[in-house]
């Protein structure tokens, strides 16, 4: 039994994830407290969040809404706040535990405040791991900061890692739903629209994450998040297709036992087991029935199709700031494709050119600090932009 409400921040509270957080917090509103909610531009949905779960401050990144924020907030008591800085004074606050999706770059500084008090992260922001993981977890040690991973995948995996010592694993297995492409031919790959793309079979998700599941990039930006938070070889890490998103992490260990971690696609499985860890609370997502499922199959991952995979894992091995370049760079080709100004198999074609003139100039050594890792993913999607112009439809 919990004597005291568990107090959160919500970095990232309007978008899937943050929406999620919010949705299991209602439903215990007797186990958990709201500091404070943050968001990017989305005024209307902020204040509606913060009134909701009687949020202590409500910040919005974009400080030329702060007197929106204000007006929406009237008469609530609510405090509210805008601005970068505002943004990392958030994530400052004195709550247990900090939900960071914030997705991107921005969301970077944020994370790193509630690391350095010490806080209870959930980790649901790809770019914290992706282009700083090392500087992220060396801090997260440094000041006994507890990282939880919110991913299913990663999640998964934390969950599966509890059964057997560290040292007794002998490689980790993250799932793909091999996306809307998995049975689609090369040439027909090739055609793709953005309509196409961003019909994703099992998941709901924002259009980047949707896309990077078509390309299979996600799947690569997962190993690599999954190199740092557990702190294994690029040699201990596989990846299989999963069409069914039943199994959605699986560890084996040394003596041959293969632990999986299996649930619904439904984010609030793993934000419920971040919330209340180590307890448990109940969850409102549809419970799995394998019955109803009938089978479940793996395949290997088809990097011949799915370039963006290979990429990704080629980009971890090399280290350094080769994993913040192929972010950076793949986020200016999702957009790109999205927008119509690329064809689908360009996206990888556009991420492995920055890769090599970012390697040409010497951009590829380790960020020393989380300003160097900004100044680099800044320069990376400027050279993605300069390559785009190539290849154009």
């Amino acid at each position: 039994m919990v004597s005291a409400p568990r107090s959160v921040t919500i970095l990232g509270a309007t978008g899937s994830v943050g929406a999620s957080t919010v949705d299991l917090i209602k439903r215990n509103p007797d186990r958990f407290r709201v500091e404070a909610v943050a968001s990017g531009s989305n005024v209307t949905a902020l204040a509606q969040v913060a009134r909701d779960t009687h949020a202590r401050i409500a910040v919005i990144a974009d400080p030329d809404c702060y007197n929106a924020l204000k007006e929406a907030l009237a008469g609530s008591g609510i405090e509210a706040a805008a601005g970068e800085q505002a943004l990392i004074e958030a994530a400052q606050h004195p709550a247990d535990w900090v939900m960071a999706a914030i997705s991107g770059a921005v969301g970077l500084k944020p994370t790193m405040a509630a690391i350095e008090r010490g806080a209870t992260v959930a980790l649901a922001n790809k770019e914290c791991l992706v282009c700083a993981g090392a500087l992220f977890m060396r801090a997260a040690a440094q000041f006994n900061a507890t990282v939880l991973p919110v991913d299913s995948e990663h999640n998964a995996l934390f969950q599966a890692l509890g059964a057997g010592r560290r040292e007794d694993v002998l490689r980790v297995i993250i799932t793909a739903s091999g996306g809307p492409f998995r049975t689609w031919t090369l040439d027909a790959i090739r055609q793709a629209t953005p309509e196409q793309a961003l019909k994703h079979p099992n998941w709901s998700m924002g259009p980047k994450i949707t896309i990077d599941s078509a390309t299979l990039m996600n799947k690569g930006l997962e190993v690599i998040e999954a190199h740092h938070l557990f702190a294994l070889k690029p040699s201990e890490i596989d990846v299989l297709v999963h069409p069914q998103s039943a199994v959605h992490g699986l560890v084996e260990f040394r003596d041959g036992s293969v632990v999986a971690q299996l649930g619904p696609p439904d984010m609030r499985v793993p934000i419920a087991h971040c919330l209340a860890w180590p307890e448990r609370i109940d969850g409102p997502a549809p419970r799995l029935d394998l019955a109803k499922l009938g089978s479940l199959t793996f395949e290997e991952p088809d990097t011949v199709r799915f370039p963006a995979l290979r990429l990704a894992r080629e980009a971890m091995i090399k280290g350094g700031a080769a994993p913040t370049v192929l972010n950076a760079a793949d986020e200016i080709a999702v957009a790109a494709f999205i927008a119509g100004r690329i064809p689908f198999l360009a996206i990888a074609t556009l991420v492995e050119k920055t890769l090599e003139a970012a390697d040409a100039r010497g951009l590829l050594t380790d960020p020393a600090s989380i300003d160097a890792a900004l100044a680099v993913d800044h320069i990376a999607r400027s050279l993605a932009k300069d390559l785009s112009g190539a290849l154009a439809q």
